[in-house]
C-alpha cells in the first residue's frame, strides 16, 4: 500500500500578456535564479502563498509585483486557469491569465529572478520549437524523457508547459482582447 500523499503547496502565478508597439503578442517569463527546487527554469512570475495572503489571486499579484515590479493597476485578470500540480517539488499552482501594461524596462528581484524573456506568441507555436529532452527530476536516479518548448537558448517544460500550451491557440485565436 502506498503512503497517503503529501498535501500540496499552494502557488499561484500570473500568466502576463501584452502587445509592444510592434503588435506582436507577447507572454513574459521569467528564467528562475538559481537556488531552489526550480533554479534556472522558465516560469511564469510567482510563487508560493503566504501567511499574509487571503487567496491564491492575492499571491499571485503580490509575487508578480515582487518579482517584476507590476502593480495591481498593471494587471487585469482576464480569466482564473485550472490549478496545476508538479510532478515532484509538491505545488499546486493556481494561475491566472491577465492583460498586463509592460514597462519600457523591467524592474525584477535579483537574485530570484535571473532573467525576464519577453516570448512572442507566434513563435511559441512554431513546430520546430516543440521537441523532446531528457530531464533529471528531484531525487530520481535517472533522466525521464519529457516534451518541451525552446525559447531562445532555453527550455521551458514541466508545470510551466501545462499551463502554457493549451493557452496559446486560445491566445491566438483572439479568445482574450490583449
Amino acid at each position: 500500500m502506498n503512503p497517503p500523499a503529501a498535501p500540496a503547496v499552494m502557488a499561484a502565478v500570473v500568466v502576463p500578456v501584452f502587445r509592444r508597439a510592434d503588435g506582436e503578442l507577447r507572454v513574459l517569463l521569467v528564467r528562475r535564479g538559481e537556488q531552489g527546487p526550480h533554479g534556472g527554469e522558465l516560469a511564469f512570475p510567482g510563487g508560493k502563498g503566504e501567511p499574509g495572503d487571503a487567496t491564491p489571486l492575492a499571491t499571485a499579484l503580490r509575487e508578480v509585483r515582487e518579482e517584476v515590479g507590476l502593480a495591481p493597476d498593471q494587471v487585469e485578470i482576464l480569466e482564473a486557469l485550472p490549478a496545476v500540480d508538479t510532478l515532484v517539488s509538491g505545488y499546486r499552482i493556481f494561475p491566472f491569465l491577465a492583460r498586463v501594461q509592460a514597462p519600457a524596462t523591467w524592474q525584477f528581484q535579483a537574485g530570484e529572478i535571473a532573467e525576464v524573456i519577453e516570448a512572442r506568441v507566434q513563435d511559441l507555436v512554431r513546430p520546430e520549437v516543440h521537441a523532446t529532452g531528457l530531464f533529471q527530476f528531484a531525487g530520481g536516479p535517472d533522466a525521464a524523457p519529457a516534451p518541451f518548448l525552446r525559447v531562445g537558448p532555453y527550455r521551458l517544460w514541466g508545470a510551466t508547459l501545462r499551463i502554457l500550451d493549451p493557452l496559446l491557440p486560445r491566445l491566438l485565436a483572439g479568445e482574450w482582447p490583449v
